[in-house]
């Protein structure tokens, strides 16, 4: 399937979504936080586009926002695409989880916590995984600043 293909099959999920089709190897798909959960869910469960299969989660600092970025694919069509969602909010990001539509997002969205103190709601065991649980800040952002380097010791 075509990015375009891909375009159209998605475009009516949500008239909030910025579907992005130059510059990546996947269609990126840019929705609101709000509708994260409802989307993803479409994505999953729509008959041709079957999006069943998360392989990636990952954090990001973009400097002035955090987000995640979703790398699915159809197990059925062989399609892929990124999600992406974004936040303004560095005091507080916050984002639906997506658990319970891909298990294998338990463990990503707990990394994105501990590296980059990105909240997932309704995740069922959100905790620190390479942290110790007293760390103090968030060592992937981009505005973390570490007093004891050990590398240049």
């Amino acid at each position: 399937m075509t990015k375009s293909e891909l375009k159209e099959l998605i475009a009516p999920l949500s008239p909030n979504l910025n579907l992005v089709e130059e510059g990546s190897e996947f269609l990126i798909v840019e929705v609101q936080p709000s509708e994260l959960h409802q989307v993803a869910k479409q994505l999953r469960d729509h008959s041709k586009l079957a999006f069943d299969y998360l392989f990636s989660l990952t954090g990001v600092d973009y400097g002035t926002e955090l987000g995640v970025v979703y790398h699915l694919e159809s197990t059925k069509t062989g399609a892929m695409i990124s999600l992406k969602v974004k936040t303004a909010d560095r005091e507080n990001p916050n984002f639906d989880s997506v658990f319970d539509l891909w298990p294998a997002a338990e463990y990503n969205e707990s990394e994105a916590y501990d590296f980059y103190g990105i909240r997932f709601n309704n995740h069922p065991n959100l905790r620190r995984l390479f942290m110790d649980e007293d760390w103090k800040g968030w060592p992937m952002r981009k505005d973390y600043s570490d007093d004891f380097n050990m590398l240049v010791r």
